[in-house]
Formats: C-alpha cells, structure tokens, sequence
C-alpha cells in the first residue's frame, strides 16, 4: 500500500511537470509557425512569462531580445513596454537594481501613453519592492501603495501577495507596527489561498514579532505555534528560530514549564546545527528563566555563554540583554562591585547604539522590558533578604557605588542635553536646506512651463505667418485671375464664343482656388492641434464614388482615363478624415498627368488592415523630392497644366491618417507615374 501511494505522488509530480513544459513547448511551437505581426509578439510575452515562473531567465531573455527588436520594427508599443518589464524583472532577480530601475521606468513611461493602469500598478510595485530590498523603506512603501488599488481591483493574487509583504516590511521598518500587522494579516490570507507554505511561515513569524513587541504575548505564541504546526516534519530550519522565541514568549506568563521545554530544544537543535543566532537566544532567555527560578549557577553559566557568543556575532541588542542580567545576577549574589561594572558596561554600549542611529531607544527599552516583566518581584524579594544580612561596610561600599553612579548619570545628562541641542540645530538647518532646494525646485518648473508656453506661441504664430503668406500668393492669384475673367465678360471685352473658350481654364483655377483653401483650412487646424478623430466603420467604394464625381470634369477637361478597381470593403476611421486625403490624392495624380494617362483607384486587405491606393502613369516623383513629401516645409512642384499647390496637402493626409492609426507611403519613378498607398485598421485598434 506505501509503495503504491508513493508511486501516485510521483506520476502526479511528473505530470504537473510536464503540463508546465508542454505549456512552454506549445506556445515555441505557436510562435514559430506566426507572422512577423503583433500576434507574434503577445505571444512571445506569453512565453516569456511562463519561463520567468520556472526561473528560467537566461532562456526568457533570448526571447525577450528577438521579441524587442521585432516591437521596435513594428512600432508596437504595448509589447514594447510589456518586454521592457519582463526584462526588468529578471535584471531585479539578478541583484542588477540599476538597470532594472532604468527599465521600470521606461516601461512606465510607455503604459502611461497608453493610459495602461494595470502595467502601471506592476511596474510601481516591483519597484517599491526594489526600493524596499535597498532599505528605501519610505520611497518603497509609496510605490507599493500606488500599485495596491488597481492590484485589488484586478484580484491579481501573485501580484498582490508581493505587494502586502513589501508594504507590511516597509511599516515594519518605519516602526508603524499596527500597519505592519495589517498588511501581513492581509499577505496572509493571500498567500494561504495560493498554497505558499514559504510565505506562510514569513508572515506568522512577522506576526508573532510584532505582537510581541505590542506586548500581545498570547497572539504571539498563536501565530509561532501556526508556524509549527505548518511544519509537522522534523525542520531543524523552523524549529531552531521558532522553539527559542516561543520559549520566551511562555516565560513572559511565569509558565517555566513550557518555556523551560521550548527552549531546551531550540538549545539542542541550534547547538546540533551550529545556528549561533538561534542559540543566544536559547542561552539568554534560559539564562533569565534559571535566574527567575533562583538556580543561579546555571543561569550564570548560560549567560556568559551568550554573552561570548554575541561578542563573536556582533549582537549588540543581544549583547545588552546580557549585560542586564549579569548584573541582576551579581546583584542577588551581593557582588555589588561586578555588578556595577555589568551597569556600566549596559550604559556604555547604549549610548553608543542610540549615539550613532544603530539602535533606537524604543527597541533598547523593549529588550529591557522584556527582562524585566516577570523579574522585577522575585528581584524586590531578594534585595530585601540581602538588606537584612548585610553588613554596615557592605552597606558604605554600595552606597559608595550608588554616588559614583549617580555622579556617572548626571554626567551622562549633561552630555546628553548637548548632544540634543547639537543634533536640533542640525535639524533646523537640513529643514531650512530642503525648503529652499523645493522653491528652487518650484522656480525651475515655472520657468520650464514658461518657456514651452512661449515656444508654442511661437508655433502659433509661424501658423498665422505661413497661412496669410500663402492666402496673399496663390489663393490671390487664382481669385485674381476669376475675377479678371468676369470683369471682361461684365465690360463686353469678351464675345460670348471667347468666353466658353475660357470656361476651361476659369474651372480650373476655380478648383484650384477651392482646393487651396480646403487644404489651409485643414492644415491650420492640424497645426492649432483641435483635431480629434471620430472613428466608424465606412465604405471604402462609396468615398471613392463621392470623390470621382468631384473630379470628371477636370478629367475629362486634361483627357486623363480613370480606372475604378475599387471593391466593396470597410474600414475602422474617421470618414470626414479619409474623404479629406482620399480627394488630395485624386488631385494630386490629377495635377501630374497628361493627356492620355491613366489613373488607377484601388483597395485590398492585407495582413488585416485595408490598403487604399491611387496610381498614375504621370511624370512620376524623383528620389529626392520623395523625401521631400510627407513633410511641413511646403514642398510642391507645377502640375502639368502649370497648376499651382501649397505644398501642405500630403502633410495633411499624413497627419489625419496616423491621426486614424494608419500609415501613408509613395512608390514612384520619374516618367513611369506614382503609386500613393493608405493602410487603415479594419476594425478598433486594441489600446490597454
């Protein structure tokens, strides 16, 4: 029967283990097969996610570097930012807090122009963590607590489980005891749901700590014996912390029976182990309970043990606690001359901790406290027993002693009220430091706003410039030239024959003039940034029969042949917005043509987006004006016809299709014609 339970436990590891591969080799596998596209990337994230939990880091980079480069060509920015995180969290994992911090906050940049809330939650809790690990308890806790909100809200257990332990550590740190507590309770019961014995027995322990320090011995023995019986094996790891500390938290309520077993096996255990920690604090605490019990030959024994230990571990709390109860000991064996030296040695050695930060008071008087709770009765019965049998020169010695003491303590006093007045005037003058480093602070993001304030009046104002420059020129030429042709017809200067053989040339610089203003009416609005897409789904072979219809007179008028080979397909954009660029491109292959040319209207899907394409067999663009396009500096050349342009009608059609998520791009070559192409989303682009 034993055999068989221990050969269902192993299929059971060996399956669990090869569902986690077969999980990794599927998604390789997937991967492999999948276009170069973003498809390609989310799944390379999966994968990547599943090697960081099976700590398989150096495997999870080489994939996080190909999947880098191919965010970066594809300009994806989700899986950039996504990449970037993964990547951090392994540098992190390798103690690399300087590069992991510098990706953290790239990632976060990224899910902040994303308006990604979730990434912004995990990016500021593993660097509150990091933060926290370096000691930067109060910049760690902020980060940490930021991240809480939409961690809870997602119900994102492994997420939230490191977060209430960081933040619970950082309280602990920061000496906010009662948080800590809240947050390890909270920790707890995350991690419970999870399974994760490790974490478990951390935070029962915390817990019992801290209830100790609260003086709440009984929660405290609670939560040691939780992590007990979380360990129903023999783990000398656990038992040698645990059984010393709750050994001394029996003693706390006078229960030697208990204390006296606890702590006897945690001195076995660590003794057996070599856990010097584990075994000073067995030492000390059944120094104190033999002292208590009056067996003061082995009291003094286990305490100058701990005492040559702690000397040897630098446990200097330890160390205090040793010189305490030497002197209480020599106290109730009227060596009163020992015991002013252990006094002075105690005093010594706190002054130096609280002198130097290493220590602070509060956690001196709760070590002191802790001897003291249950010895303070047993130690007035005894000094009134050695009282009645001293001598009269035992009682001059010690009243000796106790001036040279108190002369030591006023001493201290003084010394200690110059120390405070030194230490207040440093203060004042780090606080005076700081508030002038924030007003200088607040003086340069004044000048800052002011300057990017002026720099975009500036823009304004170069708009405003351009835009009447262009309205003087051109859009006065073609109105000029109109009008001259209606003053000659009104004065009789033109027989009615004469002027229908202008109508053709009155109709294009009609629409020449009508074009120019569509477009500057366009792009001054662009440039004062007012414009804001309204995206639909629209046909694409219904704007491009709106828009022909606004061109076949001029067609017909130059001798140029459409071809429509445009389909019945949808695209997710605004409509306004594409009708805007759709016309700009039929003009311009319109304004570069020939009598005899061509012009070819088209749209197709490809890699799921919907191209839009208009072609002509006109004089085609060179190399270097091609670089030219696209661009904010007027760039335009004569039409065939000698048309005129303002040379912002593609910086218009590229700025509403990117407006739209799309792209724009030209293939062309000189006496062959020029291709335009518009790729366009065929449905709402997925935003995090």
């Amino acid at each position: 029967m034993r055999k068989i339970i221990t050969l269902i436990i192993f299929i059971c590891f060996i399956k669990s283990g090869f569902s986690q591969n077969s999980d990794i080799d599927s998604l390789s596998i997937e991967l492999a097969f999948q276009n170069a596209d973003t498809l390609k990337v989310n799944t390379s994230i999966k994968l990547i996610e599943k090697l960081y939990e099976i700590n398989d880091f150096d495997r999870a980079l080489k994939y996080i570097i190909e999947s880098e480069k191919l965010s970066y060509t594809l300009d994806y920015k989700k899986g950039i930012a996504e990449i970037t995180y993964y990547k951090s969290l392994i540098y992190a994992q390798k103690n690399d807090y300087i590069n992991a911090i510098d990706g953290y906050t790239k990632s976060k940049d990224i899910f902040n122009q994303l308006k990604d809330t979730l990434g912004i939650a995990k990016v500021n809790n593993s660097i509150g963590l990091i933060e926290i690990k370096r000691g930067n308890y109060a910049k760690g806790l902020q980060y940490s607590l930021s991240a809480i909100k939409e961690l809870e809200k997602r119900r994102l257990k492994n997420d939230l489980r490191l977060a209430y332990s960081n933040i619970a550590k950082a309280y602990y740190n920061i000496e906010d005891y009662d948080k800590s507590i809240e947050f390890y309770l909270k920790a707890l019961q995350v991690q419970e749901q999870l399974n994760d014995k490790k974490g478990i027995d951390i935070s029962n322990s915390r817990l019992a700590e801290l209830y100790s320090m609260k003086k709440e011995f009984r929660k405290s023995i609670d939560y040691y014996e939780k992590v007990l019986a979380n360990n129903p094996t023999n783990n000398d790891s656990i038992q040698s912390v645990v059984y010393p500390k709750l050994g001394g938290e029996y003693l706390q309520f006078n229960d030697y029976e208990n204390a006296n077993k606890y702590l006897e096996q945690g001195l076995n255990i660590n003794r057996r182990i070599n856990n010097k920690d584990g075994l000073l604090t067995a030492l000390i605490n059944l120094g104190n309970l033999n002292l208590q019990q009056n067996k003061l030959v082995i009291a003094e024994a286990q305490l100058l043990e701990a005492g040559n230990i702690a000397e040897d571990i630098n446990n200097k709390i330890e160390l205090l606690r040793h010189y305490k109860l030497m002197k209480t000991l020599d106290s109730v064996r009227n060596r009163f001359d020992k015991a002013f030296v252990w006094q002075r040695k105690y005093y010594d050695l706190k002054s130096s901790l609280t002198n130097n930060g290493s220590v602070d008071d509060e956690t001196i008087e709760r070590s002191e406290l802790d001897l003291s709770l249950n010895f303070d009765q047993k130690s007035s019965e005894q000094n009134n027993i050695t009282e009645n049998k001293e001598t009269s020169k035992t009682k001059k010695d010690f009243d000796r002693l106790q001036l040279i003491f108190y002369a030591l303590l006023a001493a201290l006093a003084i010394v200690s009220t110059f120390l405070i007045l030194i230490y207040l005037k440093r203060n004042s003058s780090v606080k005076y430091a700081q508030e002038l480093e924030e007003k200088n602070i607040k003086i340069e993001l004044q000048n800052e706003a002011f300057q990017e304030q002026t720099k975009h009046l500036e823009n304004v104002n170069n708009v405003k410039d351009k835009l009447f420059s262009i309205i003087s020129h051109d859009l006065k030429d073609s109105l000029s030239s109109i009008n001259s042709f209606i003053d000659l017809l009104k004065d009789g200067s033109l027989t009615r024959a004469e002027f229908d053989n202008l109508i053709p040339e009155l109709s294009e610089n009609a629409n020449n003039a009508s074009l120019l203003l569509f477009n500057l009416l366009n792009w001054s609005k662009s440039q004062m940034q007012s414009l804001k897409p309204n995206p639909s789904l629209f046909d694409v072979q219904e704007v491009f029969e709106d828009k022909v219809k606004l061109v076949e007179q001029r067609l017909e008028s130059k001798g140029i042949e459409l071809v429509d080979h445009s389909l019945r397909d949808f695209a997710y954009a605004d409509r306004s917005m594409i009708e805007i660029v759709i016309q700009n491109l039929l003009a311009n292959a319109l304004k570069f043509s020939k009598k005899g040319d061509k012009i070819t209207i088209s749209n197709h899907i490809s890699n799921g987006h919907c191209i839009i394409s208009v072609a002509d067999t006109g004089i085609g663009i060179s190399r270097q004006n091609i670089e030219k396009l696209f661009k904010n500096n007027s760039f335009t050349t004569m039409g065939t016809n000698n048309e005129k342009g303002t040379g912002l009608g593609l910086s218009i059609c590229k700025e509403l299709v990117e407006l739209n998520s799309g792209k724009i791009w030209v293939e062309s070559a000189v006496n062959v014609g020029s291709t335009f192409y518009v790729q366009l989303p065929k449905s709402k682009p997925v935003t995090a």
